[in-house]
């Protein structure tokens, strides 16, 4: 029932903002370069511009309605939450590929080591346990380590860096280091 709530309540909200850009279709308005992202519980997004939107419908599965007729669906049970806001924000975030690769970054005492990112949300590092999962969340790549320690790795100005945090740590806490992170592939896919 409170799933039943939810999606009613989205949809409705939805109807009504996209309503609102629907009223304004004045030329390179805000109302164009707006997008409605879908952040899905595994961590990947997914951007809607709202002007090429006909309309959305969130019944099992749920579809979006472009006005060129053509349909994308996914499970609104996968939904994380959904963002409204204006496109050049979004596009500033790497997507889940942008970390894709093989990552060279600083273990905190001076040496360096290897996390390679598999794009199926593998994860294998050189020190340590070698084995991990990883996912997109708000633009940085989190990783969790079976020995209990877990990393981001994060786009930093024009560079990367590896925040390590130590068992018991959340990622909400202070990390236990801050390193350097460089993608080793030439171009990140």
């Amino acid at each position: 029932m409170h799933g039943l709530i939810r999606v009613v309540g989205i949809s409705a909200l939805l109807s009504l903002t996209l309503a609102g850009a629907a009223a304004n279709p004045a030329p390179a308005s805000a109302d164009e370069r707006s997008t409605v992202v879908i952040i899905f519980k595994d961590g990947h997004r997914q951007s809607f511009a709202m002007a090429e939107i006909a309309h959305m419908d969130f019944k099992a599965p749920a579809v979006i309605v472009y006005k060129d007729g053509h349909q994308e669906k996914f499970s609104p049970s996968d939904i994380a939450r959904i963002e409204f806001g204006d496109s050049s924000l979004s596009e500033m975030m790497p997507g889940r590929g942008h970390f894709v690769g093989k990552w060279e970054v600083g273990d905190g005492n001076g040496s360096r080591f290897f996390i390679t990112l598999d794009a199926d949300g593998e994860a294998r590092k050189t020190l340590g346990s070698s084995h991990g999962t990883w996912t997109l969340v708000d633009g940085e790549a989190r990783i969790s380590w079976d020995d209990g320690w877990h990393d981001a790795i994060r786009k930093a100005g024009t560079k990367h860096e590896k925040r390590a945090y130590e068992p018991g740590k959340s990622f909400d806490d202070t990390p236990s280091n801050v390193t350097a992170a460089r993608n080793t592939l030439s171009k990140p896919i």
